[in-house]
């Protein structure tokens, strides 16, 4: 299942809002920590360049993240279900169910990378009459000591980094894999969007500002595709964080007798060089 081919021929979505594409967020302010200690990630479904419509986010099915301080240490998986709270999210447009993860100290307690997974339950988009499920990655790193940014985890889709996506400045250029049952994709379809609204963490909402304004729709949210080899590199032209999801990749293609697509889903987060 396509969605990106879907939603191409959408003229509108939601009350005449731009077709932007769907992505699973899993946010928090800041990627690469000098120290560890508690921490809160926003789980939402959105529209992240328009802060557009907010969708209910089926309930979660796994949420967890898997730690390693240095490459040669072993890696931990630490479930992460306890943390979860149910939230209303803001856009500029509505509210939407959406979670909230308040991580105690003792889970980015030390140094090395932390990378999240979020498994949502399946959303029905009616538009397309298909289910959505992203499988989605989002990596912190303490202290500036490498771990397992690089290794991929065994989801039945996801994006296996090539570059540290916590370590990025603005113009270099970013580059991962897509992968499917522990294979590349070949030429994966992928789609790349901005967080162009600020989140405000403690009015869980969208800022009405935005960062940039797109002078055409076709830059709101970029198109590219993988190579043979499922490769991918896409450029970095300003700081802040970035989607990249690839789409239809997954192994199911159907849920409760409708068309089912699953996505891999990675977050990278872009600095200004000082």
């Amino acid at each position: 299942m396509k969605r990106g081919l879907l939603l191409a021929g959408l003229l509108t979505l939601f009350l005449g809002a731009p077709a932007l594409a769907h992505f699973q967020m899993l946010y928090t302010p800041e990627s690469a920590l000098e120290r560890g200690g508690a921490m809160t990630l926003k789980l939402i479904f959105t529209h992240p360049f328009d802060a557009g419509h907010t969708m209910d986010m089926a309930p979660v099915e796994e949420f967890y993240v898997v730690q390693q301080r240095g490459e040669e240490a072993e890696p931990q998986k630490i479930d992460l279900m306890e943390y979860l709270t149910e939230i209303s999210w803001a856009s500029l447009t509505n509210s939407g169910k959406a979670y909230e993860a308040n991580l105690p100290a003792k889970v980015v307690r030390s140094m090395g990378d932390y990378v999240f997974v979020l498994v949502p339950g399946p959303y029905y988009e009616a538009a397309d009459e298909e289910y959505i499920q992203q499988f989605t990655k989002m990596i912190v790193n303490v202290g500036g000591v490498p771990g397992n940014w690089h290794q991929p985890l065994g989801l039945p889709a996801e994006i296996v980094p090539l570059d540290k996506p916590y370590a990025n400045w603005t113009g270099g250029i970013f580059r991962g894999v897509v992968m499917a049952e522990g294979k590349p994709v070949p030429h994966a379809e992928l789609e790349v969007e901005y967080l162009n609204h600020a989140p405000n963490m403690e009015k869980n909402a969208f800022e009405k500002e935005a960062a940039i304004e797109a002078p055409h729709p076709s830059l709101e949210v970029l198109g590219i595709r993988a190579n043979a080899r499922g490769e991918f590199a896409i450029g970095l032209p300003k700081a802040g964080w970035w989607g990249i999801a690839a789409l239809g990749v997954g192994p199911e293609d159907e849920h409760e007798g409708k068309g089912l697509a699953q996505e891999a889903l990675l977050w990278i987060q872009v600095t200004d060089m000082p």
